[in-house]
């Protein structure tokens, strides 16, 4: 089998140090840790440091979800790559809080639901799962329409519903609610958790795209362009993989579809469905990168690295072009 550029560095150890490398110097580049010269303690106090500190925790993470599961048969730390470099070409979003921690928690959640695979008995597994949903709830509540999703891969995919991991589900979205409910009565502030959840509510039909950027749409269609990749990739070699990792792409392509549907109906919640969404791509995008051998794949490897680069940069001097 020919080894070309592409699976050279999907194959290679240095990969994933130098894009963490990569990573921070496009932090640095976005002044998003250092908004201001010359540095002074007040402006290091006003980086984004929190958000900085969930993105190395986001890709740690990742490297632990895609090494537990052997998401790609060989050797290849692409799906951790993928991640960080789709990551860092929607640099505009370093900024916001919410977004990081619904990030952080929708892996964290990946993680623990895919431990109850064919486990009807896992509660521990599930409650964990839904704990991190109903954490994400906190910063953005519009991550609880997905609760159903999660549960029809549990049935469908994963095997693992039952009564009992149903109801560590449900007590795993109530809990950090529980825990907040006494302080918001002890402060007055219920009416803030009434208006909390009437968000869910709240949609616009038919939503005014006039408001998206520039930058928001070209992260958009390459995003997409990469899930279709991905997908049809998928698709076509899925039988060289174990019953259990094509359950797991399952999850991975049902998610990305239903995150693409949701954005195009309600664009307003972009910050955290686009983080969702490079969740769900990433594993996608990097089983066809290390996987693929084919002289027009490794020309597809150059382009995708490419486009992604040049995206990057775009964001980091224009981060609000609009049309």
């Amino acid at each position: 089998m020919i080894k070309r550029t592409q699976n050279i560095v999907a194959e290679s150890r240095y990969a994933l140090p130098l894009m963490i490398v990569y990573a921070i110097t496009v932090w640095i580049v976005s002044r998003q840790l250092f908004p201001a010269v010359p540095l002074t303690s007040g402006t290091l106090m006003n980086g984004a440091w929190v958000q900085f500190a969930c993105f190395l925790l986001s890709a740690y993470l990742v490297v632990e979800f895609n090494n537990s599961n052997a998401l790609i048969r060989i050797y290849s730390p692409m799906v951790s790559c993928s991640f960080i470099a789709l990551s860092c070409a929607a640099c505009f979003l370093f900024g916001s809080m919410s977004g990081a921690i619904v990030q952080l928690c929708g892996i964290a959640a990946y993680i623990c639901l895919f431990r109850t695979y064919q486990d009807k008995t896992a509660m521990g597994w599930t409650f964990y799962t839904f704990l991190c949903v109903s954490l994400a709830s906190m910063a953005k509540v519009q991550i609880l329409c997905f609760v159903p999703l999660l549960w029809g891969m549990m049935f469908f995919l994963l095997t693992s519903l039952s009564w009992r991991t149903f109801a560590a589900s449900l007590l795993g979205l109530l809990t950090p609610y529980w825990l907040v409910l006494p302080f918001a009565f002890y402060q007055e502030q219920s009416a803030n958790l009434v208006s909390h959840f009437a968000a869910l509510a709240e949609f616009q039909m038919p939503y005014a795209y006039t408001h998206i950027t520039l930058n928001q749409l070209l992260l958009f269609a390459l995003v997409v362009a990469l899930a279709l990749t991905g997908i049809i990739h998928y698709w076509r070699n899925s039988y060289n993989d174990s019953i259990r990792i094509r359950q797991f792409y399952s999850c991975f392509i049902v998610a990305t579809f239903a995150i693409i549907i949701f954005l195009v109906l309600q664009p307003q919640h972009f910050d955290m469905l686009m983080r969702l969404l490079i969740i769900s791509v990433a594993p996608l995008i990097a089983h066809f990168l290390s996987l693929t051998h084919t002289r027009v794949t490794n020309i597809a490897f150059f382009v995708i690295t490419a486009v992604t680069v040049l995206l990057t940069i775009l964001n980091l001097w224009t981060p609000s072009l609009r049309f």
